[in-house]
């Protein structure tokens, strides 16, 4: 090409950028869509089990349990950055049965989890959907035990009712965090027409979190139902519910305890008895002995603060090991102690209700995280 065809070639080239540089600009915003689970596979074994119908000993029993450990989950989460500092972001979780390939841990909707979309900023964020109430994120953060479904805070929460864990129809907004606190904030709809009240829940907690110190407080009340406005069933009874944590760590051991009150109407629903009004003390500590072994305890007692013949005491160790990053092994032991109408059991799936007197249990198993 002579000297004169490459200098109109040049030309060319210049013409159409700048052409294009003349054009409307369109910046798409970032966005990302992530996959995510936990499988979680154990085997369970107890010296008695609860029988429903007798309110008495069942019998041992040895079974394999889907979530021994943590719930085993699927789900989609995602966000978009708007600009600004602001995002969109939004989450769909369903809980499912190793066992049988159902769903297990969840409300009985296919995302019967989690299903939200929120805006959030450096004001804070903004959600609506179905989601965890701000008191159950409160018991979960002072959990010597970070809520296993063996032995924690949410086998006690389990055995008085489930209201507060899956919420539907709420709106929240949690605020960023200021000289170490945080608040959250949560109104739950009814939706029953003409009645703005009936089915109505709410919830609120203020959190402390700084050089190692951990303070919360949390309240829910589900009062203004009734059994047949919310469903009648074990995640949605009328219910009143207070908790103060606390917590301190120093490097690799943390010590954590709460109290927490629950009132609800004493139920019975397809063999599960919930409710009552009851005193809960916890007590424990979660130790990493090496970046890939964990060591934790916890000590709970129950009372009726208006019959002292209703009490019971649940205690539970439990050790888990990293074979990677996303696997490990777990073991678990616990014992209960029930008197009166108290029913603590050891596992969410497995023993949820436990029988009067002594009993004692353990389990194993394996979890993976993708």
């Amino acid at each position: 090409m002579s000297s004169y065809g490459v200098f109109r070639f040049a030309l060319k080239r210049i013409a159409v950028l700048v052409a294009v540089s003349s054009l409307p600009v369109t910046v798409w915003a970032q966005s990302s869509v992530t996959l995510y689970g936990v499988l979680d596979a154990g085997l369970i074994y107890t010296n008695k089990s609860y029988n429903p119908a007798t309110g008495q000993n069942g019998g041992k029993q040895f079974e394999m349990i889907s979530s021994g450990l943590e719930p085993s989950v699927f789900g989609l989460s995602g966000q978009e950055d708007l600009g600004g500092g602001v995002k969109v972001k939004f989450k769909l979780e369903s809980g499912i049965s190793l066992s049988n390939g159902g769903f297990d841990n969840t409300n009985g909707g296919l995302f019967g989890r989690q299903a939200w979309i929120s805006l959030a900023s450096n004001v804070g964020e903004l959600k609506a959907g179905l989601q965890f109430s701000p008191f159950i994120l409160a018991l979960y953060e002072s959990d010597p035990r970070s809520m296993a479904q063996f032995g924690s805070n949410i086998s006690v929460y389990a055995n008085n009712t489930f209201t507060g864990t899956f919420v539907s129809n709420a709106v929240s907004y949690t605020s960023p965090k200021v000289a170490g606190f945080t608040a959250s904030l949560m109104y739950a709809l009814g939706g029953v027409p003409g009645d703005f009240n009936a089915g109505r829940q709410y919830s609120a907690s203020l959190k402390f979190q700084g050089a190692g110190v951990l303070v919360n407080a949390a309240v829910y009340d589900a009062s203004a139902g009734n059994e047949a406005t919310l469903n009648n069933t074990l995640f949605e009874v009328p219910l009143i519910a207070k908790t103060f944590g606390l917590g301190y760590s120093i490097s690799s051991f943390t010590v954590k305890g709460s109290f927490t009150n629950y009132k609800a109407p004493e139920t019975t629903l397809n063999g599960l008895v919930g409710g009552g009004n009851h005193d809960v003390w916890n007590l424990g500590f979660d130790y990493y002995v090496t970046s890939a072994l964990n060591v934790n305890s916890g000590v709970w007692y129950l009372r009726d603060p208006h019959d002292s013949s209703t009490h019971g005491l649940l205690a539970a160790l439990g050790t888990q090991y990293s074979l990677s990053r996303r696997t490990s092994l777990y073991a678990q032991v616990g014992v209960t102690n029930n008197h009166g109408r108290s029913t603590l059991g050891l596992d969410v799936d497995g023993a949820l209700q436990g029988a009067p007197g002594t009993t004692v249990g353990g389990g194993v198993g394996i979890l993976h995280k993708f």
